[in-house]
């Protein structure tokens, strides 16, 4: 790795990591239940945001530093699939086994197709 792309996934990351923070604080406070909307969000539009930096490259017009940026360094940061084990983990400690299994459930299923939508917004599936 060259000294310019460890310092864009540093830049990418110091911007994805409070992202990730802010909006889980954010969500968690707004909704006031158990399930763990601000990790299952976060996942879902770095999935999101991932599939069209890869769809754009699919085509070639999205420069490596680019996807070094906003794709490693950022969607990197911003997603936390650990702590969705954790949270997950803390729901069937609690005995919440239907959060628990929606949580795994809709946020693998919820991350593909939001993935698979981002790479085909940004054309890459034609």
């Amino acid at each position: 790795m060259t000294t310019t792309t460890g310092l864009l996934v540093i830049l990418g990351a110091a911007v994805g990591a409070p992202a990730r923070y802010l909006t889980d604080r954010w969500l968690q406070s707004t909704h006031g239940t158990g399930f763990p909307w601000g990790t299952f969000t976060v996942n879902i539009v770095a999935s999101f945001v991932l599939g069209v930096i890869i769809g754009s490259g699919a085509g070639g017009t999205v420069p490596p530093a680019v996807a070094v940026l906003v794709g490693t360094g950022f969607c990197g940061a911003l997603s936390t699939w650990s702590t969705l084990g954790y949270e997950t983990v803390r729901l069937a400690e609690n005995r919440a086994w239907t959060q628990a299994s929606l949580n795994v459930v809709a946020s693998v299923l919820a991350g593909l197709g939001s993935a698979g939508l981002g790479f085909a917004v940004a054309g890459g599936a034609g």
